[in-house]
């Protein structure tokens, strides 16, 4: 019992760094003999739930690629460059405006050698990126080094059995340093000599005694789908196509069984049901026919969102009154008949099917515009979540004007309120549309779409929306009004509910005029297309580093006896411009770093070469630092104990936290509040 408290204390302890500290990839190396004169290396990495590996195809400026450096090749040269040979996933990313590939689950990368010499030694490392959708690690090493007999002794030998595949994980490369090292490669004391100053000693249980950090937002989960789904069961509600049909329907179960209420309760409650199970099932099979994969690639895919914007702006015109989207009238009449020669659970689930069949052209814009948000989410259940809050409050009615029959004579009456309700979800369709349209703008580079003509024809249609409201504007399918002599009203009256709403959308869109000059709009943020599309902005830029060294910045700290606040950040991390440009740019939060702080933003994947290798000692085995992104990334691990990014800390000049460590939250106050705390300690 003793032992298992102590184990239960020590995981208690460690868990705040473990939640700080990831390592969400774990690689192998193997080498493949595939002939007398041909030689492959196989990297292969296991890669955990909700992260991914990039691919070797990444552009410039983009997120960091997988490469593969040799330092060491004798008897061999490289036949062709690194390939990805696993699954690889294309998407087209907003922030980085450009298309990019990776792995989930397995990466795999190899790469051919020719094999020239009767014997062959190869060293070096593969380094590779990965992110998940709050944090990206460092560029990170995979060492290896293999050597064997090359084309000579491979002929004396042709009779042996086949070759025998040699693995080494990268732990077991990395622990053989003598092997790896290069004879120009010398252990360097610079981080040695920094220890004594202290600015390279680990603060990790003085930054933990700050508390844990905890500012990272998750993302949307089934509750949100589900609730997605419940609103849109209830604009379809009160549409022409379903709302009619509540009365009708329990008047028919009432009568149908008014000698036993109770029958008749049941069997509208069965019809609720099997309204449920009939679009739960539909979104079973969206998920069935795309699969986890698709659904998970759905967001970014170009050919799909051109087809979603296409989907969308054909129902936004038909709930405007363009025209009528319906199924085929034989297949409701089959149903209906069917249900009608049927009896009992039967019957009742084909009346309900039949419902579906006659409401699509009210219901189907709805739904399709569901199932299209809900799977470009990425979550596997997520169509059958949404459809399943979608069913529930299309059904809910059925069941309680079963239940209580008084309540249909206080439901309001069928009129012209109804149809308002479908023109104004006609504009809202229309204007999501628009969001799929711009994915598609960016992967192909159309730049027909850009951040200030996507504000422009969204300001447009919430401002039509009003005047529709105010009855400035009117369609087809809305109906006259009549005064007592029978004349057509010219100006008919605005109800007070319409009066409103229309304030609301007048209103979001003077809201959004600003952002034609740059302004965040952050409310459409998510929607809008990234800032770097927008070719005038007046916005202020974010608050730019002091210094991007970290001896030389600390020393400047020291001098003027400043605080520090360190930035570790990477040129391929998108969260980390998130928060430059939403939390950065705030006044309050640009006046604090500018004017009580030294910032020190120390990018992980910089490229630029260290002027000599520097060998540190980490967990037990040296490791090799190569570039300057490898230096501020071991800072990080070493001294603070983390290793994604963007990862923020606020320390003195002699490298002692302030408060605890900050992470991806764009909630300007807590950054204020933040940056204030470290002051006052």
């Amino acid at each position: 019992m003793r032992k298992l408290f102590c184990l239960l204390t020590a995981v208690l302890v460690t868990l705040p760094l473990w939640a700080q500290f990831q390592d969400p990839v774990k690689f192998s190396v193997k080498q493949n003999k595939i002939s007398d004169s041909e030689l492959e290396l196989v990297f292969t990495g296991n890669v955990e739930k909700g992260w991914h590996v990039y691919g070797t195809d990444i552009a410039d400026g983009g997120p960091t690629k997988a490469e593969l450096t040799l330092e060491k090749q004798e008897g061999l040269t490289p036949k062709g460059g690194l390939k990805a040979t696993g699954k690889v996933h294309r998407a087209m990313d907003e922030m980085f405006g450009m298309e990019l590939s990776y792995m989930e689950g397995t990466a795999s990368f190899s790469q051919k050698f020719t094999i020239t010499g009767e014997k062959y030694a190869v060293a070096g490392y593969l380094t590779y990126g990965a992110c998940n959708d709050q944090n990206c690690i460092p560029p990170t090493d995979v060492n290896f080094q293999f050597a064997g007999d090359g084309v000579k002794k491979a002929a004396a030998e042709e009779q042996k059995p086949d070759e025998k595949t040699e693995e080494v994980t990268p732990d077991e490369a990395v622990t053989d340093s003598a092997a790896l090292a290069v004879a120009d490669s010398t252990t360097v004391d610079t981080l040695a000599a920094t220890a004594l100053d202290g600015l390279w000693t680990p603060v990790i249980d003085e930054l933990k005694s700050f508390g844990e950090d905890n500012t990272a937002k998750p993302g949307a989960g089934w509750l949100s789908i589900f609730f997605l789904g419940l609103l849109g069961g209830l604009a379809a509600l009160v549409t022409p196509c379903v709302w009619p049909i509540i009365p009708m329907t329990v008047s028919f179960f009432l009568k149908r069984s008014k000698d036993d209420r109770k029958k008749g309760i049941r069997d509208a409650v069965t019809y609720g049901v099997s309204i449920v199970v009939i679009y739960v099932a539909l979104g079973l099979l969206v998920t069935f026919f795309f699969g986890a994969s698709a659904l998970n690639s759905l967001s970014t895919n170009a050919i799909f969102n051109i087809f979603f914007f296409l989907m969308l702006l054909v129902f936004g015109a038909s709930f405007l009154g363009g025209f009528e989207i319906t199924l085929p009238s034989s297949w409701s009449n089959a149903v209906d008949s069917k249900a009608g020669k049927t009896t009992g659970l039967v019957s009742i689930f084909l009346m309900a099917f039949t419902l579906t069949l006659v409401s699509f052209s009210c219901t189907g814009p709805i739904i399709g515009f569901l199932l299209v948000e809900v799977s470009t989410s990425g979550n596997l259940v997520a169509p059958a979540v949404g459809m399943l809050g979608f069913a529930l409050a299309l059904a809910l009615p059925f069941t309680l004007f079963a239940l209580f029959p008084s309540w249909l004579k206080k439901a309001p009456k069928s009129g012209n309120w109804m149809n308002c309700i479908k023109v104004c979800l006609g504009f809202l369709e229309l204007a999501f549309s628009l969001k799929f349209l711009s994915v598609a703008d960016l992967a192909y580079g159309w730049h027909i779409l850009d951040r200030e003509a996507f504000l422009s024809l969204w300001i447009v249609l919430f401002a039509l929306l009003g005047a529709y409201l105010v009855g400035w504007i009117r369609f087809p399918h809305d109906e006259d009004e009549y005064d007592e002599m029978g004349e057509v009203v010219v100006n008919p009256r605005t109800s007070v509910v319409r009066f409103f709403l229309a304030v609301i959308s007048f209103a979001f869109a003077v809201y959004m005029v600003p952002g034609l000059w740059g302004a965040p709009c952050k409310a459409v943020s998510a929607f809008a297309p990234p800032m770097n599309t927008q070719d005038f902005n007046l916005q202020p830029k974010a608050e730019q580093a002091h210094f991007e060294n970290y001896e030389e910045g600390m020393a400047y700290a020291a001098a003027h006896n400043m605080p520090v606040m360190l930035d570790f950040t990477g040129y391929g991390c998108v969260n980390c411009r998130k928060m430059e440009a939403a939390v950065w740019t705030a006044p309050e939060v640009k006046e604090l770093i500018e004017q009580q702080y030294v910032l020190i933003s120390l990018y992980v994947d910089e490229k630029k070469a260290l002027p000599e290798p520097e060998t540190v000692v980490e967990n037990g085995a040296e490791r090799k630092l190569r570039t300057v992104g490898d230096k501020w990334s071991y800072l990080q691990r070493s001294k603070f104990g983390a290793n994604a990014q963007p990862f923020y800390v606020l320390v003195d000049a002699q490298g002692n936290p302030l408060n605890k460590s900050y992470s991806y939250n764009e909630d300007v106050p807590a950054f204020v509040e933040w940056l204030k705390g470290g002051l006052r300690k």
